[in-house]
Parts: structure tokens; C-alpha cells; sequence
């Protein structure tokens, strides 16, 4: 867990390019051959890397045991976390891991199993709100992919200055959610009591959760 975490963290801060055997056995204190004793090839790593950090962020925003609430407080909770610049990081770790992708096999695999993970985990809450009567969606599996889209295009431009994006630019997916589930303008970016939650972003829990 220690070597993937390592190197979940370099690719956070500096890039699935950056994430080689000598460039984390050297952050870990070991030498590459220890490394490759667990990850014989590098795109092992670079894969693994990404899985971990985007296992993390999936964690915090979408748990899979979720906490006491109704789904429209989860899903306020859930873009209240993932329309803010502290997941820039892995907006633009998104972006990295889809563009080396198309070139590497096992970390493609990796980035589709990522996706499902996504979709599941989105679509069972959706579908919750359905049977708890407080969302209206004839096929939560296509709202979900919806909000989704919308999110991935604003991740788009994480390596770009959002600082003079209008307002309604920002608030497409919650506003794309409101349409789709049937509720009311505002509803979604009511204030949500995050006092319980640790507020560690991706990086940090990729790198300091126990093993």
C-alpha cells in the first residue's frame, strides 16, 4: 500500500509521466528493484497509481456506505466537493490518465474501470432518491451519465483560469441535475454540514490512509 500511495501522490501533484520505479523507490527510500518486485512493468504503477487516487476521490465524494442523510443532502454534499477548486488536482489527473490512455492498454483498463466505478456509485444514489420519492428520473442510469458528461467538461479545463467563469458556467451540473431530477432551482446548492467529514482532499487520503 505504501508504493501505491507514493506513487498516487506523485501523480497528483506531478503527473502519471512522472510516476517511473526509480522516481518512487527514491520518494520511498528503497531501491527500484524493490519496486519492481511488486510492479515487474512501470505501467503497472502508472495504472496502479491512477486507480488509487481516483479510488480515494470516489471514497470522499460518493462513499460507498453512505453517512445518515436523505439522498438530496448526499448529492448537494457530493457537488459541494466536486465543482471546488480543491479538486483541480484530479480533474487535471483525469485528463492525464485519459490522454496517456490511448497508448497504454492497462491503464486504459484502469480508466474504464474507474468510469464504472463512477456511474455505479452515482446511479444507486440517483436510484435511491427515486424509491425515497425525492428525485424523478425514468432511467437514473442516463441522469446519471448526464451530470457526469457535464462534470468531466468542466474538469476540461482545470489547467485554465476559472476565476472569470460566469456563474452559470459554473453551476451547469448541478443545475443539469435539478433539470433531470425534477427539483427545484437552489435545491442542490443549499448549504450541506460538512463538520463530520475530514476534509482531506484525494492527495491526502491517497497518501496517508492506514494499511
Amino acid at each position: 500500500m505504501f508504493t501505491q500511495r507514493a506513487a498516487a501522490a506523485v501523480a497528483l501533484t506531478e503527473g502519471l509521466e512522472c510516476v517511473t520505479l526509480r522516481r518512487i523507490g527514491e520518494d520511498l527510500g528503497v531501491r527500484p528493484g524493490l519496486i519492481s518486485h511488486y510492479f515487474p512493468a512501470a505501467e503497472d504503477l502508472v495504472a496502479e497509481a491512477f486507480g488509487t487516487a481516483a479510488s480515494a476521490e470516489l471514497d470522499i465524494l460518493l462513499p460507498a456506505d453512505r453517512p445518515d442523510g436523505t439522498p438530496t443532502e448526499h448529492l448537494a454534499r457530493f457537488f459541494t466537493h466536486a465543482t471546488g477548486p480543491a479538486y483541480d488536482d484530479i480533474s487535471r489527473l483525469w485528463i492525464n490518465a485519459r490522454h496517456l490512455s490511448r497508448y497504454r492498454p492497462v491503464l486504459r483498463d484502469r480508466v474504464a474501470e474507474q468510469e464504472a466505478a463512477w456511474r455505479g456509485r452515482l446511479t444507486d444514489l440517483i436510484r435511491h432518491g427515486v424509491e425515497q420519492a425525492e428525485f424523478r428520473t425514468d432511467d437514473p442510469q442516463v441522469t446519471t451519465i448526464q451530470i457526469l458528461v457535464v462534470l468531466d467538461g468542466l474538469g476540461a479545463h482545470a489547467n485554465t483560469d476559472a476565476s472569470n467563469r460566469p456563474e452559470a458556467v459554473t453551476r451547469m451540473a448541478v443545475t443539469t441535475a435539478e433539470r433531470e431530477l425534477g427539483l427545484t432551482s437552489g435545491t442542490l446548492t443549499r448549504p450541506v454540514d460538512t463538520s463530520a467529514e475530514s476534509g482531506e482532499n484525494p492527495a491526502a487520503a491517497s497518501s496517508n490512509t492506514p494499511n
